[in-house]
């Protein structure tokens, strides 16, 4: 889930970039990307992710 959201950040910095505009005073291009990385850092690291005790699939019995 955190990489999806880091795409779509990283779509909408770049067409922050290539427009040269920005939403504000604060958010622009750079602000945008160290938000994607961030995001794509916590999913790497793991954080968001669900494990289970017996896996991801189920056996029906």
């Amino acid at each position: 889930m955190l990489a999806i959201i880091a795409a779509v950040i990283f779509g909408l910095a770049l067409i922050l970039d290539l427009t040269d505009a920005s939403i504000g005073d604060v958010i622009n291009g750079g602000t945008l990307l160290t938000a994607g990385l961030l995001c794509m850092a916590l999913h790497l690291a793991g954080v968001g992710t669900s494990v289970r005790a017996g896996g991801w699939r189920r056996s029906r019995r």
